[in-house]
């Protein structure tokens, strides 16, 4: 006979108290994948939240450990489904940063092209979901217009439109197919025409303003203290992009700015990323110009062994900093393979821009961060 006592009637309900703990998600469209954040909630007002996270996992870093170095980077497109050309590069920089391979300025060139539409497609998309998330359904439809015709040009090129893989440890699998250039050109020029469009829809609209101006702030001091990085770091002021202080590619022969906010809100983060997307553009333009002829894969040895040690590279990713952290015993296969991902560390700020506000406001700060499930549910 069980000697646990039955609970026969409830002393106190839900209203007797005069907070309310209340789950939203994960199937929440709000919450950009399967995210679960608890609210305490005094009256619509946020006391307190905490992020429920793991839905997703799929133990991607131990599968890592069991692979051929280049049977890994496709993993790694998965990550973050939204920026898998960005991925592919982090991967493939930081094995040939251990292995000390050079790249052919062919190869960079179109590496830094395809993670600059990546970037664009990212933003895009980010635009698209946040506006629809505050009630902005034409920015919704514009964005994926726009998205839609960078998504054509990764179908000619990796033949795929989302786990999109072309890079190879040492340069490129193949070169760009003869239409690439005229396709890139045509969209950057209709570019800053549909950037000028989602603006005139939501910079002076007063519900935007309303949902963001003032809403989710974050300082400076907090943002570095949290380890924020992307636009949810550049929004609160902080000058920092690793395209800027750690060049890769070939960056460092490209000019371009770094677009930083002044009040660390919602709306200081959406000005940031609508910059940036400019400036992707103005990136892309530079690197078709000059983009020199000649071979797009360097001396690659037929078996990849990485030399024993350490090493960790980093990029700059859609969302932030993205870094891999590898440990090799001189094998075939990573002895440890560590990512440090945007997506996590930013999540880990939403307590600290949420708590205060409105519960309606928790879907514009989690909008404004722009996560994606894979990076954060490795």
């Amino acid at each position: 006979m069980s000697t646990i006592p039955l609970v026969t009637h409830h002393t106190e309900t839900l209203f007797d108290s005069e907070q309310m703990v209340l789950s939203m998600g994960p199937q929440h469209p709000s919450t950009h994948g399967v995210l679960r954040v608890i609210l305490k909630l005094d009256g619509e007002r946020v006391v307190d939240l905490d992020c429920d996270i793991g839905y997703l996992h799929r133990g991607a870093e131990k599968i890592f450990e069991n692979r051929l170095y280049p049977m890994i980077a496709p993993y790694l497109d998965r990550l973050d489904y939204i920026a898998a050309v960005s991925n592919g590069l982090l991967y493939v920089e930081t094995v040939e940063k251990a292995m000390g391979l050079e790249v052919p300025p062919r190869a960079q060139y179109l590496r830094v092209i395809l993670t600059e539409l990546n970037r664009l497609a990212s933003h895009l998309l980010w635009l698209a979901t946040h506006a629809l998330d505050i009630g902005g359904f034409t920015v919704f439809l514009y964005a994926f217009r726009e998205r839609e015709e960078i998504l054509k040009i990764f179908e000619n090129f990796f033949g795929a439109r989302l786990t999109c893989h072309a890079f190879r440890i040492g340069g490129m699998s193949y070169d760009a197919y003869p239409e690439f250039e005229a396709q890139v050109r045509a969209f950057c020029d209709l570019l800053p025409k549909r950037i000028e469009e989602y603006e005139t829809l939501l910079n002076e609209n007063r519900i935007w303003l309303g949902r963001t101006v003032g809403i989710g702030v974050i300082s400076a001091e907090d943002a570095i203290s949290l380890g924020l990085t992307g636009a949810p770091l550049r929004g609160s002021g902080v000058d920092y992009d690793v395209r800027k202080t750690d060049p890769y590619e070939c960056y460092a022969d490209l000019e371009f700015d770094i677009p930083i906010g002044e009040n660390g809100d919602t709306f200081d983060r959406y000005l940031v990323r609508m910059e940036e997307m400019r400036q992707s553009r103005r990136i892309i333009m530079q690197a078709l110009d000059k983009l020199p002829d000649g071979p797009v894969i360097g001396k690659v040895p037929k078996v990849i062994r990485v030399p024993a040690g350490e090493v960790y590279h980093s990029i700059e990713g859609p969302k932030g900093e993205l870094g891999l952290y590898l440990v090799s015993d001189g094998g075939t296969k990573p002895y440890r393979l560590r990512m440090r991902p945007s997506s996590f560390i930013n999540l880990g700020a939403l307590r600290k821009m949420a708590v205060g506000s409105l519960m309606s406001d928790v879907v514009a700060v989690i909008g404004s961060l722009d996560i994606v499930l894979g990076e954060i549910d490795r």
